[in-house]
C-alpha cells in the first residue's frame, strides 16, 4: 500500500479562506443581495440591454444544438454570439433551469467579482508565497474591483454594472490560469489540465484578457517545462476551439467602432494613473522588488501588468487602449498587498506562533488594504440597486410596459425609434432595444452588440436623420441632421415599417407628413406606420462593382487592430458614400460580382448614369426566418437585393451569390423562381466543432482514468504538498 500525505487544515488555512471569503461576502453585500435576488428584469446601462442574448440562446440557438448563430433582433440582422462571448450566457441558460431568469442573469453577472479574490490568492500561493502573504494579496487583488476612476475597461464593479461583467468573467479565470501556469512548472509536477480549462475559460469569456495574458504566457517557450505548457495550450485551445476558431475566420465582417484613445495619464483624461491608485504605487514598488529579490516567479505577472501601460500611448486601431488597463491596475494592487503580507510576515515572526496572532494581524493587514477603497465608494452600491431591481421597479414602469404592449398589438415588422437620453429614466437609454425580448416578430434597428454587424454605422447615420438628438456614438461618420424626407429614403431602403417618435419636434413633423401614419399612441411615445416596403427589391439598374484604390491585404486588416489608417479606401467607405447620396439609392453598390457588372472607384463617378434594366419582375411569398430567407420571383436573371445584413455564412439556392452590397446587405441573382437563402455552418466551425468535442472527450477519459488511481493509491504521491506557511 503506497501511502499519501496528509494536508493538514492548518490556522493560515481557515485564515486564508476567512479573510478572501469575506472580500468577496463585501462584495456581493455592495451588490445589493435583496436585489439581486429579486426576479426583475436586470437594467442599466449595457446590462438593460445584454439580457436579449442569453434568453435568445436559449429559446433559439441551443434548440437548434447551435451556440452561435443568426438573430434578426437588431440592426437588420446579425451574427449572434459568433463576436461576443458564450461562456456567461451559456451559464445564465443552465441556472434559469433552476432560477428565474433575472436572478439567474443577475448571480451571473457578479460572479467574476466574487471569484477575483480567491484568483489572486491562488496566484500569489503558487508562486510559493507564505499563505500570510498570500492572504493578504488575495485580499488586494480582490480589492482592485473596487477601484471607482473608471467604469467601462472592464474587470471592477462599475465596468461590470456597465455591461463589461464578460470581462470580469475572464479576469478571474486568468489569475487561475496564471496560478495553474506557475503550479505545472515546477519540477516533478504531474500534468494536470488545471491551466488548459482555465485557458478555455478565459477565451470563452471576454477575449481582451486572453490576448493580454496568453500573450504574456508566451515567455514559458523559454522555460525548461515548455513542452508542458504547449501540451496546456493545445488542450486550451482545442476546448475553446468551437468559438475561437470562427471568431477568428469572421473578424474582418465586424464593425470599427472607431473609438478615440485615451490620451493622457492623469486621472481627469481616464488614464492610468488615477488618484486613488498613488498610495499603492511604493507599496507595489516594494512588492515588486520583493518578489524578484526572493526569486518568486513573477515574469508573467509582470508582463500582464507592464505591458498594457507600455502599450499605452501608441494603441489607436479597433484595440482601444482603456481596455488593457485593468491589468495594470490589477497588478498594482497586487505587488501592493505582497508588500503589505511581508510587512505582515515579518511583525509576525517577532510574536508567539499562535493562532490568535497570525489572525490579528492578517486581519488588520487585510483592514489596511480594503477600508481606503472601500470608504471611497460613492456609486457602486447606487449602481447596483439601479441595476439589478430591474426595469419593473422604475417609476416610469407603467410607461414602458404600455409601450411594449401597444407595439405587441401591432403586425410583424421593423421599428425604428427615435434616440433619446431621457430613456434612461425606465432603466437604461438602451430600455428600447429590447422591443424583441418583450414583443416576438418586432425587431429593433438598434441594438446591442454594435460590433457584430456591418449594417451598424448605417443605422446610425439613420438615426441622426430620425431623432432631435441622436447619439451619433461612431466618429468620423457624415451624421445629417433631424430629416424625416431623407430618413424615410433610408427606412424604406431598410424595410421599417414603424417609427415611434418620443420628443415633440419629432412627433410633430411625423404628423405633418404625407407618408408617415399615426397608428397608435403610448404617452409619451407615438407610433407610425411607414410606406409598405419589400424585404426583397428587383434591381432596376445594373448594380456597380466597388473597385477601391487601396488592396486590403490580411495583414494591413489586422494592423488595424493596433493602428487606425484614416487614407484607406475599402469597401466600406464607398458603401458610406453610397448611403448618404439619397437620389441614387436604386443604383445598387456591391463589393464584387460577374465580370459584366460595371465597376466605379472613390467618388462613384458614373454610378448614377447607369442604363435601366430592360423588363419588370416582381417578389412574392418572402419569408424571413432566424436562419432562412425565402421568396418567389418572376425576375429570373436580374440582381435582387435581400435587406438583411451580409455575413459569410449565408448561402444561396436558387440563385448566384450572396454578394455584399452596400449599405451592408446582399445582393442574389436568382437562376430559380425559388430562391433560398439559409444561415449554414462554414468547414472551419465544423471542424472547430470536432476538435473541442475530441478535446473534451479526451480531457474526460483523462478525468476517469485519474479518479480510478487516486482510489487504488497510485496518484498523488509524486510531490509533497506545497504548504509554506507563515
Amino acid at each position: 500500500m503506497q501511502l499519501t500525505p496528509l494536508r493538514r487544515s492548518t490556522p493560515s488555512r481557515y485564515v486564508a479562506l476567512g479573510l478572501t471569503g469575506l472580500l468577496s461576502l463585501l462584495v456581493f453585500f455592495i451588490m445589493q443581495p435583496a436585489e439581486l435576488l429579486s426576479s426583475t428584469t436586470p437594467s442599466g446601462g449595457d446590462m438593460g440591454a445584454h439580457v436579449l442574448v442569453p434568453a435568445f440562446l436559449r429559446d433559439n440557438l441551443l434548440p437548434s444544438l447551435r451556440i452561435s448563430g443568426w438573430s434578426n433582433d437588431w440592426f437588420a440582422g446579425f451574427p449572434i454570439l459568433y463576436f461576443y462571448f458564450p461562456l456567461p450566457a451559456l451559464t445564465i441558460v443552465g441556472l434559469d433551469v433552476v432560477l428565474p431568469y433575472g436572478i439567474a442573469f443577475k448571480l451571473t453577472t457578479i460572479l467574476g467579482l466574487l471569484a477575483m479574490p480567491f484568483g489572486a490568492y491562488f496566484l500569489a500561493r503558487q508562486m510559493q508565497a507564505p499563505r500570510l502573504v498570500a492572504t493578504l494579496a488575495g485580499v488586494a487583488g480582490g480589492t482592485f474591483v473596487l477601484m471607482e476612476s473608471y467604469a467601462i475597461y472592464g474587470g471592477n464593479i462599475k465596468s461590470t454594472l456597465a455591461g463589461e461583467y464578460s470581462y470580469s468573467w475572464a479576469m478571474a479565470f486568468s489569475l487561475f490560469y496564471i496560478g495553474a501556469l506557475l503550479r505545472d512548472s515546477r519540477a516533478g509536477r504531474r500534468f494536470s489540465p488545471l491551466a488548459a480549462v482555465m485557458l478555455a475559460g478565459m477565451a470563452l469569456s471576454h477575449i481582451i484578457p486572453t490576448a493580454i495574458v496568453g500573450s504574456a504566457s508566451l515567455i514559458y517557450l523559454l522555460h525548461r517545462s515548455r513542452a508542458r505548457a504547449l501540451i496546456t495550450w493545445g488542450l486550451g485551445v482545442a476546448l475553446a476551439a468551437f468559438w475561437v476558431i470562427p471568431l477568428v475566420a469572421t473578424i474582418g465582417f465586424t464593425t470599427d467602432m472607431n473609438f478615440s484613445p485615451l490620451r493622457g495619464f492623469g486621472a481627469q483624461t481616464g488614464g492610468p494613473l488615477p488618484t486613488e491608485l498613488w498610495p499603492l504605487l511604493p507599496l507595489a514598488a516594494i512588492g515588486m522588488v520583493w518578489s524578484l529579490w526572493k526569486r518568486y516567479p513573477v515574469a508573467i505577472l509582470l508582463l500582464t501588468t507592464f505591458a498594457p501601460l507600455l502599450a499605452y500611448p501608441f494603441l489607436s486601431g479597433k484595440l482601444w487602449n482603456g481596455r488593457l488597463l485593468p491589468y495594470w491596475f490589477f497588478g498594482v494592487f497586487f505587488f501592493a498587498g505582497l508588500a503589505v503580507g511581508l510587512a505582515a510576515l515579518a511583525l509576525y515572526r517577532r510574536m508567539p506562533a499562535r493562532p490568535a496572532a497570525l489572525a490579528g494581524i492578517a486581519a488588520a493587514g487585510a483592514l489596511l488594504l480594503v477600508i481606503p477603497p472601500a470608504s471611497g465608494l460613492e456609486q457602486s452600491s447606487g449602481w447596483a440597486r439601479w441595476n439589478y431591481s430591474g426595469y419593473e421597479d422604475k417609476g416610469p414602469y407603467p410607461e414602458y410596459e404600455n409601450l411594449m404592449a401597444t407595439v405587441d398589438s401591432l403586425p410583424p415588422g421593423r421599428i425604428m425609434w427615435e434616440a433619446n437620453s431621457e430613456m434612461d429614466k425606465y432603466g437604461t437609454p438602451m430600455a428600447l432595444m429590447l422591443f424583441p425580448y418583450w414583443s416576438d416578430g418586432h425587431p429593433s434597428m438598434e441594438g446591442l452588440l454594435f460590433e457584430s454587424s456591418l449594417t451598424t454605422p448605417f443605422h446610425f447615420m439613420n438615426a441622426a436623420e430620425m431623432s432631435e438628438r441622436p447619439s451619433n456614438p461612431i466618429p468620423g461618420l457624415p451624421y445629417s441632421g433631424f430629416d424625416l424626407d431623407r430618413g424615410l429614403a433610408h427606412m424604406k431602403l431598410f424595410n421599417v415599417r414603424y417609427y415611434v417618435a418620443f420628443t415633440e419636434m419629432a412627433t410633430s413633423a411625423a404628423r405633418l407628413h404625407p407618408e408617415y401614419t399615426q397608428i397608435a399612441e403610448a404617452p409619451p411615445w407615438t407610433i407610425f406606420e411607414l410606406p409598405t416596403t419589400s424585404l426583397v427589391d428587383v434591381a432596376q439598374f445594373t448594380p456597380a462593382v466597388y473597385e477601391p484604390s487601396d488592396e486590403v491585404g490580411v495583414l494591413e486588416r489586422a494592423s488595424l487592430i493596433f493602428r487606425e489608417n484614416e487614407e484607406l479606401d475599402d469597401f466600406f467607405n464607398g458603401a458610406v458614400e453610397w448611403h448618404s447620396q439619397v437620389e441614387t439609392l436604386d443604383h445598387w453598390l456591391v463589393e464584387s460580382g460577374p465580370d459584366e457588372w460595371p465597376r466605379v472607384s472613390e467618388g462613384l463617378a458614373g454610378l448614377a448614369d447607369m442604363a435601366p434594366l430592360a423588363g419588370t419582375g416582381a417578389v412574392s411569398n418572402v419569408i424571413l426566418e432566424d436562419d432562412r430567407i425565402s421568396f418567389e420571383t418572376t425576375a429570373i436573371g436580374v440582381p435582387h437585393l435581400v435587406k438583411v445584413s451580409f455575413f459569410p455564412n449565408w448561402h444561396a439556392e436558387g440563385a448566384e451569390g450572396p454578394y455584399r452590397a452596400a449599405p451592408a446587405f446582399m445582393v442574389v441573382v436568382p437562376t430559380e423562381s425559388t430562391v433560398e437563402l439559409t444561415f449554414q455552418r462554414r468547414w472551419y466551425e465544423s471542424t472547430a466543432f470536432f476538435i473541442s468535442l475530441a478535446a473534451a472527450a479526451g480531457l474526460a477519459v483523462w478525468l476517469v482514468r485519474e479518479r480510478r488511481a487516486v482510489k487504488e493509491g497510485r496518484s498523488g504521491a509524486d510531490e509533497a504538498p506545497m504548504d509554506v506557511d507563515a
